[in-house]
């Protein structure tokens, strides 16, 4: 085992904030379900109505309702936050892809690099898609959205690859900005 113990939640000190009834009772339910609170959470903490507004954000796009499943969006965010070298992110939803997957060679591929991973046409069509955005979002056009056409994604689905792959270059940029830590716990889990 690893000796390697991160020293902060994030490298700015910020003090939690006041946290209502709802978010204590979302804090208790992430330590039940996940046995921790996730440091993305704690980090959002000092500024209650931030974290609000993030959780209710994260929440719609990777629970909710959407044409894509919970695997797909997790494999989004791993792959937009590899080419974003975001530490955080990597980690948490690498995890979540071996989770959801139940293959945790999956999981560490997508992490170093989706390219080399045994995707279907679907996933690899998507994943290209969510990378061009991410490194050249200027120059998407409608034969990026064409090719997920092509291998069975409706346009609402298209919305949601897009508002996935937005989201965690978002994410990743605070992330990386304010040097996030992930959670040791998920290091070990669904290995």
């Amino acid at each position: 085992m690893s000796d390697y113990q991160p020293t902060h939640v994030m490298a700015l000190d910020l003090k939690q904030g006041d946290l209502d009834e709802r978010t204590q009772a979302y804090f208790e339910k992430c330590q039940e379900k996940l046995g921790m609170v996730p440091n993305v959470l704690l980090a959002y903490a000092w500024h209650p109505e931030k974290l609000a507004a993030f959780s209710a954000m994260y929440n719609g796009l990777m629970l909710g309702d959407s044409g894509l499943s919970k695997l797909e969006r997790e494999m989004i965010a791993v792959a937009v936050s590899s080419e974003n070298k975001c530490v955080y992110c990597l980690v948490s939803h690498g995890q979540a892809v071996r989770a959801y997957s139940g293959d945790p060679v999956l999981g560490e591929l997508l992490v170093m690099n989706y390219r080399n991973a045994k995707l279907e046409p679907r996933q690899r069509t998507m994943l290209d898609f969510a990378v061009k955005m991410t490194e050249n979002p200027k120059n998407m056009n409608e034969a990026d959205r064409q090719s997920l056409r092509d291998v069975g994604f409706s346009d609402a689905d298209i919305f949601d690859v897009a508002d996935t792959a937005a989201f965690f270059n978002m994410s990743n940029r605070v992330a990386l900005a304010i040097d996030m830590m992930p959670n040791l716990q998920y290091h070990g889990q669904n290995r």
